[in-house]
């Protein structure tokens, strides 16, 4: 039988700082009974052959399509 625990939180947060986001990060704030892990995998860009997969062939792509932007002090 399982029990059910209710917790009511009140978080207050003024400034945070995220050194760094992996893809398979977690950022949490506050309480969860269970974190399920889950991934999913999209072809948001229409993509019809397999992604390069040698540094050769990624030199060979055209910049990146996202500006980068540095790291702010």
């Amino acid at each position: 039988m399982a029990t059910n625990f209710f917790i009511h939180q009140n978080i207050v947060i003024h400034q945070i700082k995220i050194g760094g986001v992996t893809n398979s990060s977690v950022f949490q704030i506050g309480s969860a009974g269970v974190i399920k892990s889950l991934s999913n995998l999209y072809n948001t860009g229409d993509f019809s052959g397999p992604a390069p997969t040698s540094s050769a062939e990624i030199q060979q792509l055209e910049g990146p399509y996202v500006p980068l932007v540095g790291p702010i002090r």
